[in-house]
Protein backbone atom coordinates (compact mmCIF):
# COMPACT_ATOMS: atom_id res chain seq x y z
CA UNK A 1 0.00 0.00 0.00
CA UNK A 2 1.06 3.58 -0.68
CA UNK A 3 1.95 5.81 2.27
CA UNK A 4 0.36 9.28 2.46
CA UNK A 5 1.84 11.83 4.89
CA UNK A 6 -0.56 14.14 6.74
CA UNK A 7 0.25 17.41 8.49
CA UNK A 8 -2.52 18.32 10.93
CA UNK A 9 -3.05 20.65 13.86
CA UNK A 10 -4.84 23.76 15.08
CA UNK A 11 -5.26 27.04 13.23
CA UNK A 12 -2.24 29.33 13.36
CA UNK A 13 0.28 26.68 14.39
CA UNK A 14 2.29 26.88 11.16
CA UNK A 15 1.14 23.96 8.99
CA UNK A 16 1.44 25.90 5.73
CA UNK A 17 5.00 27.04 6.43
CA UNK A 18 6.16 23.54 7.32
CA UNK A 19 4.44 22.02 4.28
CA UNK A 20 6.30 24.40 1.98
CA UNK A 21 9.62 23.47 3.55
CA UNK A 22 8.78 19.80 3.02
CA UNK A 23 7.92 20.56 -0.62
CA UNK A 24 11.48 21.81 -1.10
CA UNK A 25 12.82 18.41 -0.04
CA UNK A 26 10.34 16.02 -1.66
CA UNK A 27 8.35 15.94 -4.96
CA UNK A 28 5.18 16.96 -3.13
CA UNK A 29 1.74 18.10 -4.24
CA UNK A 30 -0.32 19.49 -1.37
CA UNK A 31 -3.85 18.23 -0.81
CA UNK A 32 -5.58 20.85 1.31
CA UNK A 33 -7.87 19.60 4.08
CA UNK A 34 -9.16 23.02 5.03
CA UNK A 35 -12.94 23.37 4.92
CA UNK A 36 -12.74 27.13 4.26
CA UNK A 37 -9.74 27.55 1.94
CA UNK A 38 -11.68 25.33 -0.43
CA UNK A 39 -13.91 28.35 -1.26
CA UNK A 40 -13.09 31.13 -3.70
CA UNK A 41 -12.92 34.77 -2.52
CA UNK A 42 -12.14 33.72 1.09
CA UNK A 43 -8.47 34.66 1.01
CA UNK A 44 -7.52 36.88 3.94
CA UNK A 45 -9.86 35.39 6.53
CA UNK A 46 -8.67 31.85 5.83
CA UNK A 47 -4.94 32.70 5.63
CA UNK A 48 -4.96 31.15 2.17
CA UNK A 49 -1.53 30.62 0.55
CA UNK A 50 -0.54 33.50 -1.72
CA UNK A 51 -0.82 33.22 -5.53
CA UNK A 52 3.00 33.03 -5.64
CA UNK A 53 3.03 30.02 -3.31
CA UNK A 54 0.20 28.33 -5.20
CA UNK A 55 2.13 28.80 -8.43
CA UNK A 56 5.35 27.42 -6.96
CA UNK A 57 3.87 24.35 -5.23
CA UNK A 58 0.81 22.63 -6.66
CA UNK A 59 -2.16 22.68 -4.28
CA UNK A 60 -5.45 20.83 -4.59
CA UNK A 61 -8.82 21.90 -3.10
CA UNK A 62 -7.90 25.58 -2.90
CA UNK A 63 -10.37 27.97 -4.59
CA UNK A 64 -12.35 24.88 -5.54
CA UNK A 65 -15.91 26.10 -4.89
CA UNK A 66 -18.10 29.18 -4.75
CA UNK A 67 -19.05 30.20 -1.16
CA UNK A 68 -22.69 29.30 -1.77
CA UNK A 69 -21.99 25.79 -3.09
CA UNK A 70 -22.82 22.76 -0.98
CA UNK A 71 -19.89 20.52 -0.05
CA UNK A 72 -19.59 17.92 2.68
CA UNK A 73 -16.86 15.92 4.37
CA UNK A 74 -18.10 12.81 2.56
CA UNK A 75 -17.77 14.50 -0.81
CA UNK A 76 -14.31 15.74 0.13
CA UNK A 77 -13.21 12.26 1.21
CA UNK A 78 -14.18 10.68 -2.11
CA UNK A 79 -12.77 13.45 -4.29
CA UNK A 80 -9.53 13.71 -2.30
CA UNK A 81 -8.96 9.95 -2.61
CA UNK A 82 -9.25 10.28 -6.39
CA UNK A 83 -6.82 13.21 -6.36
CA UNK A 84 -4.32 11.26 -4.25
CA UNK A 85 -4.40 8.33 -6.68
CA UNK A 86 -3.75 10.72 -9.57
CA UNK A 87 -0.81 12.31 -7.76
CA UNK A 88 0.77 8.88 -7.22
CA UNK A 89 0.21 8.06 -10.90
CA UNK A 90 2.37 11.08 -11.74
CA UNK A 91 5.11 9.75 -9.43
CA UNK A 92 4.58 12.56 -6.96
CA UNK A 93 3.88 12.47 -3.21
CA UNK A 94 0.52 13.73 -1.89
CA UNK A 95 0.92 15.66 1.37
CA UNK A 96 -2.43 16.28 3.07
CA UNK A 97 -2.37 19.52 5.07
CA UNK A 98 -5.17 20.98 7.17
CA UNK A 99 -7.05 21.33 10.39
CA UNK A 100 -10.54 20.17 9.41
CA UNK A 101 -10.79 16.98 11.40
CA UNK A 102 -14.02 15.81 9.81
CA UNK A 103 -12.49 16.15 6.31
CA UNK A 104 -9.45 14.14 7.38
CA UNK A 105 -11.57 11.44 8.99
CA UNK A 106 -13.65 11.16 5.81
CA UNK A 107 -10.50 10.86 3.70
CA UNK A 108 -8.76 8.22 5.83
CA UNK A 109 -11.54 6.20 7.40
CA UNK A 110 -14.55 7.11 5.27
CA UNK A 111 -17.95 8.31 6.43
CA UNK A 112 -21.30 6.63 6.39
CA UNK A 113 -23.07 9.90 5.54
CA UNK A 114 -25.27 9.71 2.48
CA UNK A 115 -24.79 12.56 0.04
CA UNK A 116 -27.94 14.54 -0.71
CA UNK A 117 -27.92 17.80 -2.65
CA UNK A 118 -31.56 18.57 -3.26
CA UNK A 119 -31.53 22.32 -3.86
CA UNK A 120 -35.34 22.61 -3.88
CA UNK A 121 -35.73 20.92 -0.48
CA UNK A 122 -32.84 22.93 0.94
CA UNK A 123 -34.28 26.18 -0.36
CA UNK A 124 -37.68 25.41 1.15
CA UNK A 125 -36.10 24.56 4.51
CA UNK A 126 -34.15 27.83 4.57
CA UNK A 127 -37.31 29.79 3.87
CA UNK A 128 -39.09 27.93 6.63
CA UNK A 129 -36.19 28.67 8.97
CA UNK A 130 -36.73 32.39 8.42
CA UNK A 131 -40.50 32.26 8.83
CA UNK A 132 -40.98 29.53 11.43
CA UNK A 133 -37.70 29.62 13.37
CA UNK A 134 -35.24 26.92 14.36
CA UNK A 135 -37.34 25.56 17.24
CA UNK A 136 -40.14 24.48 14.90
CA UNK A 137 -37.70 22.72 12.59
CA UNK A 138 -35.96 21.05 15.52
CA UNK A 139 -39.31 19.65 16.75
CA UNK A 140 -40.06 18.42 13.25
CA UNK A 141 -36.69 16.67 13.06
CA UNK A 142 -37.37 15.16 16.47
CA UNK A 143 -40.55 13.56 15.12
CA UNK A 144 -38.89 12.01 12.04
CA UNK A 145 -35.38 11.30 13.39
CA UNK A 146 -35.40 11.27 17.21
CA UNK A 147 -32.03 9.50 17.38
CA UNK A 148 -30.38 12.37 15.51
CA UNK A 149 -31.85 15.07 17.75
CA UNK A 150 -30.34 13.30 20.77
CA UNK A 151 -26.91 14.10 19.33
CA UNK A 152 -27.42 17.74 18.36
CA UNK A 153 -28.42 20.92 20.13
CA UNK A 154 -31.17 23.37 19.29
CA UNK A 155 -28.66 26.00 18.14
CA UNK A 156 -27.01 23.65 15.63
CA UNK A 157 -28.87 25.07 12.66
CA UNK A 158 -26.77 23.38 9.98
CA UNK A 159 -27.23 19.84 11.29
CA UNK A 160 -30.95 20.33 11.89
CA UNK A 161 -31.44 21.48 8.30
CA UNK A 162 -29.22 18.66 7.07
CA UNK A 163 -31.22 16.04 8.96
CA UNK A 164 -34.50 17.27 7.52
CA UNK A 165 -33.08 17.58 4.02
CA UNK A 166 -31.84 13.96 4.04
CA UNK A 167 -35.15 12.67 5.41
CA UNK A 168 -37.30 14.50 2.87
CA UNK A 169 -34.98 13.62 -0.02
CA UNK A 170 -34.62 9.91 0.80
CA UNK A 171 -37.49 9.03 3.12
CA UNK A 172 -34.94 7.63 5.60
CA UNK A 173 -33.63 9.11 8.87
CA UNK A 174 -30.05 10.36 8.60
CA UNK A 175 -29.18 8.59 11.86
CA UNK A 176 -30.12 5.27 10.25
CA UNK A 177 -28.15 5.96 7.09
CA UNK A 178 -25.11 6.86 9.19
CA UNK A 179 -25.00 3.28 10.52
CA UNK A 180 -23.71 2.08 7.15
CA UNK A 181 -20.14 0.87 7.46
CA UNK A 182 -17.67 3.31 5.86
CA UNK A 183 -14.91 2.23 3.48
CA UNK A 184 -11.33 3.02 4.56
CA UNK A 185 -8.86 4.51 2.09
CA UNK A 186 -6.55 2.32 0.00
CA UNK A 187 -3.41 3.92 1.46
CA UNK A 188 -1.57 3.99 4.79
CA UNK A 189 -1.76 7.41 6.51
CA UNK A 190 1.29 8.82 8.27
CA UNK A 191 -0.06 11.51 10.56
CA UNK A 192 2.11 14.28 11.99
CA UNK A 193 0.40 16.67 14.41
CA UNK A 194 1.81 20.12 15.09
CA UNK A 195 1.17 21.57 18.54
CA UNK A 196 2.62 24.26 20.81
CA UNK A 197 2.33 25.60 24.33
CA UNK A 198 -1.01 27.37 24.74
CA UNK A 199 0.51 30.80 25.39
CA UNK A 200 2.69 30.55 22.28
CA UNK A 201 -0.17 29.32 20.10
CA UNK A 202 -2.70 31.86 21.34
CA UNK A 203 -0.21 34.68 20.85
CA UNK A 204 0.36 33.49 17.26
CA UNK A 205 -3.40 33.40 16.68
CA UNK A 206 -3.83 36.94 18.05
CA UNK A 207 -1.03 38.25 15.83
CA UNK A 208 -2.48 36.48 12.80
CA UNK A 209 -5.88 38.11 13.38
CA UNK A 210 -4.20 41.53 13.62
CA UNK A 211 -2.41 40.78 10.34
CA UNK A 212 -5.69 39.79 8.67
CA UNK A 213 -7.29 43.06 9.74
CA UNK A 214 -4.29 44.97 8.43
CA UNK A 215 -4.45 43.15 5.09
CA UNK A 216 -8.09 44.15 4.62
CA UNK A 217 -10.37 41.47 6.06
CA UNK A 218 -13.22 43.95 6.47
CA UNK A 219 -12.98 44.98 2.82
CA UNK A 220 -12.86 41.32 1.78
CA UNK A 221 -16.14 40.65 3.59
CA UNK A 222 -17.66 43.85 2.18
CA UNK A 223 -16.80 42.62 -1.34
CA UNK A 224 -18.34 39.22 -0.58
CA UNK A 225 -21.48 41.02 0.57
CA UNK A 226 -21.52 43.05 -2.66
CA UNK A 227 -21.33 39.76 -4.61
CA UNK A 228 -24.54 38.64 -2.90
CA UNK A 229 -23.04 36.31 -0.32
CA UNK A 230 -23.96 36.46 3.36
CA UNK A 231 -23.30 34.72 6.66
CA UNK A 232 -26.27 32.49 5.82
CA UNK A 233 -23.95 30.75 3.37
CA UNK A 234 -22.28 27.95 5.32
CA UNK A 235 -18.81 28.91 4.09
CA UNK A 236 -19.19 32.35 5.66
CA UNK A 237 -20.92 31.34 8.88
CA UNK A 238 -17.46 30.78 10.35
CA UNK A 239 -14.90 32.47 12.58
CA UNK A 240 -13.52 35.66 11.08
CA UNK A 241 -16.34 36.20 8.62
CA UNK A 242 -19.33 35.92 10.91
CA UNK A 243 -17.97 38.66 13.20
CA UNK A 244 -17.18 41.03 10.33
CA UNK A 245 -20.67 40.63 8.89
CA UNK A 246 -22.06 41.68 12.27
CA UNK A 247 -19.74 44.69 12.25
CA UNK A 248 -20.90 45.70 8.77
CA UNK A 249 -24.49 45.41 10.00
CA UNK A 250 -23.63 47.80 12.88
CA UNK A 251 -24.19 45.04 15.43
CA UNK A 252 -20.58 45.01 16.60
CA UNK A 253 -18.07 47.82 17.12
CA UNK A 254 -14.74 47.52 15.30
CA UNK A 255 -12.57 46.86 18.38
CA UNK A 256 -15.13 44.42 19.76
CA UNK A 257 -15.17 42.65 16.40
CA UNK A 258 -11.40 42.18 16.41
CA UNK A 259 -11.41 40.88 19.97
CA UNK A 260 -14.30 38.53 19.18
CA UNK A 261 -12.41 37.06 16.21
CA UNK A 262 -9.39 36.42 18.44
CA UNK A 263 -11.47 34.76 21.15
CA UNK A 264 -13.39 32.59 18.70
CA UNK A 265 -10.20 31.65 16.83
CA UNK A 266 -8.59 30.49 20.07
CA UNK A 267 -11.69 28.48 20.92
CA UNK A 268 -11.66 26.95 17.45
CA UNK A 269 -8.01 25.93 17.90
CA UNK A 270 -8.89 24.27 21.19
CA UNK A 271 -11.71 22.31 19.53
CA UNK A 272 -9.37 21.20 16.75
CA UNK A 273 -6.84 19.89 19.26
CA UNK A 274 -9.57 18.05 21.17
CA UNK A 275 -10.67 16.36 17.94
CA UNK A 276 -7.17 15.33 16.84
CA UNK A 277 -6.05 14.10 20.26
CA UNK A 278 -8.61 11.30 20.01
CA UNK A 279 -6.55 9.80 17.17
CA UNK A 280 -3.64 7.78 18.57
CA UNK A 281 -2.15 7.36 15.08
CA UNK A 282 -0.88 10.95 15.21
CA UNK A 283 2.76 11.61 16.11
CA UNK A 284 2.83 14.99 17.85
CA UNK A 285 5.62 17.54 17.50
CA UNK A 286 5.75 20.82 19.41
CA UNK A 287 6.65 23.48 16.87
CA UNK A 288 7.77 25.93 19.57
CA UNK A 289 10.31 23.35 20.75
CA UNK A 290 12.47 23.86 17.67
CA UNK A 291 14.81 26.81 17.22
CA UNK A 292 14.70 26.49 13.42
CA UNK A 293 11.96 25.42 11.04
CA UNK A 294 14.60 23.45 9.17
CA UNK A 295 15.18 21.25 12.24
CA UNK A 296 11.49 20.43 12.52
CA UNK A 297 11.33 19.74 8.77
CA UNK A 298 14.29 17.37 9.09
CA UNK A 299 12.62 15.45 11.91
CA UNK A 300 9.42 15.03 9.87
CA UNK A 301 11.44 13.83 6.86
CA UNK A 302 13.31 11.35 9.06
CA UNK A 303 10.01 10.03 10.46
CA UNK A 304 8.64 9.69 6.92
CA UNK A 305 11.67 7.65 5.80
CA UNK A 306 11.40 5.32 8.81
CA UNK A 307 7.64 5.01 8.32
CA UNK A 308 8.18 3.95 4.69
CA UNK A 309 10.65 1.26 5.77
CA UNK A 310 8.11 -0.12 8.27
CA UNK A 311 5.30 0.07 5.71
Amino acid sequence: MKIVPFLVGPTGVGKTEISLHLAEELPIEIVSADSRQIYRFLDIGTAKPSPEILQKTKHHFIDYLSPDEYFSAGMYGREARTTIRQIFEHNRIPLVVGGSGFYIQALIDGLSEIEVTDQIIRGDLRKRLETEGIEALYKELESVDPNLTKKIKLKDRQRILRGLEVFYATGNPLSQLQLNKPDPADFIPMLIGLDAEREWLYNKINMRVDEMIKKGLVDEVRQLKDKGFSEKDNALNTVGYREVFKHLEDKLEFDAMVEKIKINSRRYAKRQLTWFRRDDRIKWLKIDGFDKIEDLTEQILDHYKKFKLKG
